[in-house]
């Protein structure tokens, strides 16, 4: 029987944007965040194909109260402690700190908001592991700079992130640079503060912003080891392993490319340089980096301590035939005949997490951390006034009973499992509410409406067990 560390990290993750609200309160600034709107105009504003830099009243923006826990936090980390969480994954917002981004001196009200929420989990017992950029960047930044195709932009993210470490050195030993770096590629608006001009040729537009990212990644690294040597840095990808859709060799070689383009960053963050197959990916889609000679050094010299990713779906790729793409379809792939799908279309592949944690251990030989996985579904309210939330325990069983057996027969270096939504919250790709995921109901709605009560699951139950037994309760 597969056994874990006896301090493994079980937790649940959430994000500023998509839980905090307050979207003005203390002199938060504004951020691309905050103008993604509901309904059919989100895609298009995330992707950076529609210019919105400020609200307006034609759209509803989720974000602006999401489920308010900028003042509920004390009540909701404590629902959460009860479950036993060991760690509290949590973001914070740029603009709260810096609101334009280029202050002399940070926000004081928004540091200690951070503070009483990490003292409020040190309470119960959470360890808190934060991530510096959740896709968040000041919209006076996007105004006067262009977001992350900027260079100007590494030494303003150099400065929030020396606060944080300075602010809160002693309350947290666990960092995550940029969430899921890699969406840049799918999602530049949204993951870089990237709105395309005419004229702009995109794909060097992206790639240059994510070197940007990936040089401040590094100096941020430098900055936090130097404070603080026990501090751990990690970076964060959207994983999940390509399987070629049959053993046709262009298949394989599809799915091959398609993770080279997933890892790229990755790639970059844990050993220090780009890749020769980056190389020569950039070369034949005439991207020409701007790279400057320091950028070399500060990225070879601060590899990350380890290797954080998020989980929720296996990929198919496909050398054609691109009508057969998946409901997902924000990165391509086409759907797997062997896997059910949830109602959002992602296919359910708890093997493939195995196959995956595998794929990053070999690749990197660096300790791993999931910091997000969890099944997103339409929970209803049953008679009986419960919410019985069975598919989604069946999906987290499977998938923490894979990860366990990467540990235990794998030999994977895995020191936590941090899923996705603890509490329900406002959905990044989509803006929903409806889509939940939390092991606690929030009373809200996809337009705003809803009292905001708080309630648990069944899942509530199930996973409060799976940590007191150390995952050994899901392998009976």
């Amino acid at each position: 029987m597969a056994m874990l560390k006896k301090d493994f990290l079980w937790g649940g993750a959430i994000a500023a944007n998509q839980c905090e609200g307050a979207y003005e309160a203390d002199g938060r600034g504004l951020a691309n965040v905050d103008v993604l709107p509901y309904g059919e105009d989100r895609y298009a504003v995330a992707s950076g194909k529609l210019k919105m830099l400020c609200p307006d009243s034609q759209h509803f923006y989720p974000t602006h109260q999401a489920i308010d826990f900028y003042n509920s936090y004390p009540e909701d980390i404590k629902l959460l402690s009860e479950m036993g969480l060991k760690c509290l994954r949590i973001s914070i917002a740029w603009s709260r700190i810096f609101p334009t981004g280029e202050e002399e001196a940070p926000n004081e009200a928004g540091l200690r908001y951070y503070e009483n929420v990490f003292l409020e989990c040190k309470k119960y017992g959470m360890e808190p592991v934060v991530t510096i950029n959740h896709f968040d960047c000041p919209i006076y930044l996007i105004r006067k700079y262009g977001g992350w195709r900027s260079r100007q932009m590494i030494p303003l993210f150099a400065k929030y992130a020396m606060c944080l470490f300075q602010r809160f050195h002693g309350m947290v030993k666990y960092w995550l640079t940029f969430n899921e770096i890699n969406m840049i590629l799918h999602l530049p608006f949204l993951g870089a503060g990237l709105v395309f001009r005419e004229g702009d040729q995109e794909t060097q537009v992206k790639y240059q912003a994510a070197h940007h990212e990936l040089v401040a990644s590094a100096l941020v690294t430098k900055i936090a080891h130097e404070i603080d040597p026990d501090m751990k840095i990690g970076c964060m990808l959207a994983s999940g392993s390509v399987y070629p859709y049959s053993c046709r060799p262009e298949d394989v070689l599809c799915a091959q490319q398609r993770s080279q383009e997933a890892y790229f960053f990755t790639d970059v963050q844990a050993r220090g340089y780009y890749p020769e197959y980056s190389i020569k990916r950039l070369e034949r889609e005439d991207v020409k980096l701007q790279i400057a000679p320091e950028d070399v050094v500060i990225l070879l010299e601060n590899p990350v301590d380890f290797v954080s990713f998020s989980y929720y779906q296996s990929h198919c790729a496909k050398a054609d035939m691109p009508d057969m793409k998946t409901l997902s379809n924000v990165d391509g792939d086409v759907k797997n005949p062997y896997l059910e799908c949830s109602q959002w279309g992602w296919g359910i592949d708890p093997t493939g997490l195995r196959i995956t944690l595998n794929e990053l251990y070999d690749r990197y030989q660096k300790p791993l951390l999931i910091v997000e996985n969890g099944f997103g579904a339409k929970d209803e309210i049953s008679p009986d006034g419960k919410i019985h939330d069975q598919y989604r325990i069946d999906y987290l069983k499977a998938h923490i009973k894979a990860a366990m057996d990467a540990v235990d027969l794998d030999g994977v270096d895995l020191f936590g499992y941090i899923t996705w939504g603890p509490i329900d919250l406002v959905s990044a790709t989509t803006g929903e509410m409806s889509k939940r995921y939390g092991y606690i109901y929030v009373d809200r709605n996809d337009f705003g409406g809803g009292t905001l009560r708080r309630m648990k699951k069944d899942s509530f139950y199930w996973y409060k067990e799976v940590i007191a037994s150390n995952g050994l309760s899901v392998q009976q």
